[in-house]
């Protein structure tokens, strides 16, 4: 018989044991049941937390404290004038235009207005105003109270430009020509005073721009008639010291009067032929009045001849020269007065025009917003300049901040 075979033990199981879970749970409960989360202690303060808030404080806070404590307690009151114009130029048309409906009685001037725009920005302007209203006076008055928004007297001229630009705000429209002026001072009389006297100036101005206009359209006009009145002198002295160097006043009616002569010599000539013919019929030969007759004609046919010799090229006509050659000369004389005459007439004609034109058409500041007298300071504007102030330095340190971290997460 066989042995019996002995009973097969079962597997030891080994002991399983869980992972503790994260956040510092402990082992897993049997049944396989996770234990419930628990939430993360509170953070530790480390050196970069105190860091952080430092520079806060030191970047934002108090500078912007700083700068609201500046503008409520030591920024001086600032008024305000404004002042709008705009460049108008008149063309009044003549009767006729008026009368057709065509003329265009006012007009703005785009160009004149960017000239003017550039004007109130210049040296020039500054300048004058300053000798006028002695701007250096009104704008460094509260220096020692309010040395950031009060001019320094010590400034030079372009110190000064650049202060006005803080000062005077011009807004221009290109589309309409209209020039609108915000003029700042520490006083409501300085800033009117400066807002007249800018707009004063700018009238001046525009009233040299238009003189000049004025002149360049007449000088051309002037300049032209004066040369053909000289062209006309010059004509007129040559045909004057023609007719005294031949004594012939007029060639033409001279040659009229030879003419004249020379039609009643043909005249004679044809009377003395037929009386010739006549005594040939009625008388016997020999008679003495044959003669006398044949010697008339003979003599009228030379002078005849003699007259008509003037008028051909070998001619010889007055003092011996050749009367062909006076009267072609006489002709060329007569013909360039003639010119000059025309030409005189023309420039005359058109130097009126330009006058009258010169005098159609003028430019003058019209002012659509006269000077204003402030009755209470509205600048500087205190709690958006110190709203601004807090914004820029908040963004600076946050930019400051996150170009810090990054940089440090990239080591």
């Amino acid at each position: 018989m066989a042995p019996p075979v002995p009973p097969l033990k079962a597997p030891v199981a080994a002991a399983t044991t869980a992972k503790p879970a994260q956040g510092g749970a402990g082992p897993a409960k049997p049944g396989g049941k996770a234990p419930p989360f628990r939430a993360a202690g509170p953070a530790k303060r480390r050196g970069r937390h105190v860091v952080l808030a430092l520079s806060f404080l030191l970047v934002v806070v108090l500078p912007g404290l700083v700068g609201t404590g500046y503008l409520y307690t030591r920024a001086v009151d600032q008024y305000h004038s404004t002042v709008g114009f705009v460049v108008r130029k008149e063309e009044i048309g003549s009767a006729v235009e008026l009368l057709g409906g065509i003329s265009q009685l006012s007009g703005s001037s785009s160009s004149d207005t960017d000239i003017l725009y550039e004007f109130i920005q210049s040296q020039q302007l500054v300048s004058n105003l300053d000798r006028q209203l002695d701007l250096r006076a009104m704008y460094s008055r509260p220096f020692e109270t309010d040395p950031v928004f009060a001019f320094n007297p010590d400034g030079s001229i372009e110190d000064l430009v650049g202060y006005w630009g803080k000062m005077v705000k011009i807004f221009y429209d290109a589309g309409t020509g209209l020039i609108e002026l915000r003029v700042l001072a520490f006083d409501a009389d300085d800033a009117h005073s400066i807002a007249q006297g800018i707009f004063s100036e700018s009238s001046e101005m525009i009233n040299q721009l238009s003189a000049i206009a004025r002149q360049d359209t007449t000088r051309y006009a002037r300049e032209e008639l004066e040369r053909s009145v000289e062209r006309l002198k010059e004509a007129r002295e040559a045909l004057s010291t023609f007719r005294s160097k031949t004594q012939i006043i007029d060639p033409q009616a001279d040659v009229q009067g030879q003419m004249g002569l020379l039609n009643n010599l043909q005249q004679q000539l044809a009377a003395s032929l037929i009386e010739l013919d006549l005594l040939r019929d009625t008388t016997r030969d020999g008679d003495p009045r044959v003669g006398q007759a044949e010697r008339r004609i003979e003599v009228i046919r030379q002078r005849i001849a003699e007259e008509r010799n003037k008028f051909s090229v070998s001619g010889q006509g007055p003092d011996d020269e050749d009367y062909v050659a006076i009267l072609g000369e006489f002709e060329r004389l007569s013909v360039d007065r003639e010119f000059a005459e025309q030409a005189y007439l023309a420039a005359l004609a058109a130097f009126d025009s330009a006058q009258a034109e010169a005098q159609r058409k003028s430019r003058y500041l019209a002012a659509y917003i006269e000077p204003t007298l402030a009755e209470r300071a509205q600048y500087p504007k205190r709690l958006t300049l110190s709203g601004l102030t807090i914004l820029f330095l908040f963004l600076t340190w946050a930019m400051g901040t996150l170009v810090y971290y990054s940089v440090r997460d990239r080591r």
